[in-house]
């Protein structure tokens, strides 16, 4: 059975411990203290890498995750890291994800696993594949838009698609080409080789078999969320070639136990589940035990946030049931399209739903839901002040409303210093 290849815990937590530990790891107790391109280099290489997903409602899931971390921050420095200086690029990590380009290398084999399942001469995809290449070859970054050529295939979520746009994504994902540059919302690829250095492009897979590799990939994925579950929701484990199932990952944690490079940890009060954090990170977890839960800060956190990857572990430690709900049909949602957790100290206090206008730079919060039992006091109301001013300043707001259903809250109104009908300049 799984559990007898796992060893033992031989670290016990309480709750209040693995919370502080969890958000001391993330760098979000207290939020915002990294600052400038170093904190996001700093923090890509702590926790491997933040899920992309392109909906941009507030901002593109990882310009949230940057906000809440990095001081005074503004997507144009993602922008700059991923298509001027191509310090980052989107790769396959926990599904779509931002990773550093010096990961290229040891995700060789998931470029091959490309290869051998996109990559047969006869598909329509590769058919198409070296006029697309000559194109680019010859005229530099293009879009799918620039390329001339009207066929189209089924596509993700069974919607169809431009093949030219479905070639470009796959040649990308093995490889071949990547993002150069984007105008808004339309990417723009290059070959990998004017993307990328020679020394980082060409450099030899650093993995030597199957099992080294199994063993660096889950040892990364245990340091992207910081406690690891062994067990429970598949999708916190996905897009680690050859650990599929309990039974694979068990003897994966049990290797990097026995070579003392991760521990076995059980947190008290939540049965019937083992943990792992890094060795690497136990001085962390030292700190955690120590650290003031006074809360004294706010933020506003990414649906797809790392420290939301195990919603069962949100639940269990954090009495915080979240579900990002923006595939859900309107009439089945419990809040709303694009909602947000909302942090304070180490509790998660409400969840909002905002929107912003660019063209009239007004940021609107359209919903608001506190958790059972949270009553606003002054302090609370100054922290969700301060993460509001920052919130609407990263997006670059120039105004912030209630709208929909909380318009007319007066309470809300006091608590986030929104006065009612007057127009609430963002910056301090």
């Amino acid at each position: 059975m799984p559990k007898a290849l796992l060893p033992p815990p031989s670290i016990v937590l309480d709750p209040p411990h693995a919370r502080r530990f969890l958000l001391l790891h993330q760098r979000l107790l207290p939020p915002r203290r990294l600052a400038g391109k170093a904190g996001v280099l700093g923090l890509f290489e702590h926790i491997g890498c933040i899920q992309y997903d392109p909906i941009d409602i507030v901002g593109r899931n990882p310009d949230l995750v940057l906000q809440s971390r990095i001081r005074r921050y503004r997507p144009a420095l993602l922008d700059r890291l991923m298509h001027a200086e191509h310090r980052v690029y989107v790769g396959w990590d926990k599904m779509s994800a931002l990773v550093l380009r010096e990961t290229w290398p040891a995700f060789a084999r998931h470029r091959a696993l490309m290869v051998r399942q996109h990559g047969a001469p006869e598909s329509q995809a590769m058919k198409v594949a070296p006029y697309i290449l000559d194109e680019i070859r010859r005229r530099g970054p293009l879009s799918s838009l620039d390329i001339e050529h009207a066929e189209k295939v089924d596509w993700w979520w069974g919607r169809q698609t431009r093949l030219v746009h479905a070639s470009l994504e796959i040649l990308s994902s093995m490889g071949v080409v990547l993002p150069h540059h984007r105008v808004r919302s339309v990417r723009y690829f290059d070959l990998a080789e004017r993307v990328l250095p020679a020394e980082i492009l060409n450099a030899p897979d650093p993995h030597p078999g199957d099992e080294a590799y199994q063993d660096w990939h889950v040892l990364r994925r245990i340091g992207s969320l910081g406690l690891s579950p062994s067990n429970g929701a598949p999708e916190y484990w996905w897009g680690i070639m050859g650990v599929k199932g309990v039974e694979a990952r068990a003897r994966v944690l049990a290797r990097l136990a026995e070579r003392g490079e991760a521990s076995a940890v059980a947190v008290g009060g939540v049965p019937k589940r083992t943990f792992f954090v890094r060795t690497a990170d136990l001085a962390t977890l030292e700190a955690a035990a120590e650290v003031d839960g006074a809360p004294s800060e706010a933020a506003f956190l990414a649906p797809l946030d790392n420290v939301t990857w195990d919603r069962e572990l949100l639940r269990q430690v954090f009495g915080f049931d979240y579900c990002w709900e923006i595939y859900k049909p309107k009439e089945k949602r419990t809040y709303g399209y694009y909602v947000l957790p909302v942090l304070y100290g180490e509790r998660f206090v409400a969840r909002t739903e905002p929107a912003f206008d660019k063209k009239g730079r007004v940021l609107s919060i359209n919903g608001w839901w506190w958790e059972p039992g949270v009553r606003p006091d002054d302090e609370m109301a100054d922290a969700l002040r301060a993460a509001l001013s920052e919130f609407a300043a990263y997006l670059g707001a120039a105004e912030i409303r209630l709208g929909g259903p909380v318009a007319s809250s007066r309470t809300l109104r006091r608590t986030l210093g929104i006065p009612s009908g007057k127009r609430t300049p963002a910056s301090r």
